[in-house]
């Protein structure tokens, strides 16, 4: 991760003004992660070609991509006739669009978050440490968290002698839509993956990102019955989803190994229980549920 609180490119003295204004872009995903881009009464251009004032180096972005501009103490962001457009909390920009603290800017295969008023330097900061914790792409707890909260449940499980159970779900044959829609239309689907289990799951319980087309649920206090159950409603519900990406229907199936809390398992034999159990649903043809020794 890069803390760095520049942008992508040298600027000259005549141009330091830049960073006394109260509002940057942060990149959370795809490419250099957590890069600062500070916004002033310049326009700001995002794009791969060098001459951009934010460059950023993916095949998913357009040599000239985006274009913010500051208005009436407010910034505003334009598509430039880009490839594959330009995205505001989802919504695509078909003229120009104000942006508001909080709203996440997707070029391409990158995401920034627009951040500004109050304290910036405290903010981007707070900025960085979510981050830490959270997937910038889908917005749900990443790996690291998941570890910590799953340790956190496992002694809870043992000290109360409660259930607890782990699903690893695996989008099928996800390859294929990257293969021929394209890696945009991929991070279509994984955002919507992502909100489709956080919707689903309790406050109590957790959805996260453990990598690529993989996602986990911990479900504490959900005995061998409800947990199957639950999974099931979720391999349900994507099947009967309908996925949009440039109008066109996307439909998609996952695969659930489930696993039960045992006396033994740490987190990474918990994880690996549930794994074994995926890979077995795979094996099985896909779109199925599996725990422990049966589907």
């Amino acid at each position: 991760m890069t803390n760095s609180d520049t942008s992508t490119s040298d600027l000259s003295a005549e141009d330091s003004t830049i960073y006394r204004t109260p509002a940057c872009i942060v990149q959370i995903y795809g490419g250099e992660i957590g890069k600062r881009v500070a916004l002033g009464h310049r326009d700001v251009t995002i794009g791969r070609g060098e001459d951009n004032t934010a460059v950023v180096d993916l095949s998913t972005i357009s040599r000239h991509h985006a274009r913010l501009t500051e208005k009436s103490r407010t910034y505003v962001v334009e598509d430039l006739g880009s490839t594959n457009g330009t995205f505001v909390n989802g919504d695509r920009v078909s003229s120009t669009r104000e942006l508001r603290s909080g709203d996440l800017l997707k070029i391409g295969g990158a995401v920034f978050k627009f951040i500004e008023g109050g304290n910036i330097e405290a903010l981007y900061h707070e900025e960085i440490y979510r981050l830490t914790i959270n997937d910038g792409l889908t917005q749900i707890p990443n790996k690291r968290y998941l570890m910590d909260f799953l340790e956190r449940e496992i002694a809870r499980s043992e000290r109360h002698e409660r259930p607890l159970h782990l699903a690893m779900i695996d989008l099928d044959h996800f390859k294929a839509i990257n293969d021929q829609m394209g890696h945009v239309a991929g991070d279509t689907v994984l955002r919507d993956i992502a909100k489709i289990l956080n919707n689903e799951v309790r406050r109590h319980e957790l959805a996260a990102r453990f990598g690529g087309e993989e996602f986990t649920l911990v479900l504490p206090e959900k005995g061998r019955a409800g947990a199957i159950a639950f999974c099931e409603h979720i391999r349900k519900t994507v099947a009967s989803h309908t996925f949009y990406d440039k109008g066109r229907d996307i439909k998609l199936t996952v695969s659930i190994g489930l696993a039960g809390m045992k006396p033994e398992f740490d987190c990474e034999s918990f994880i690996a229980a549930a794994d074994r159990r995926l890979y077995r649903a795979k094996a099985s043809g896909r779109n199925c549920v599996v725990y422990d020794d049966r589907k």
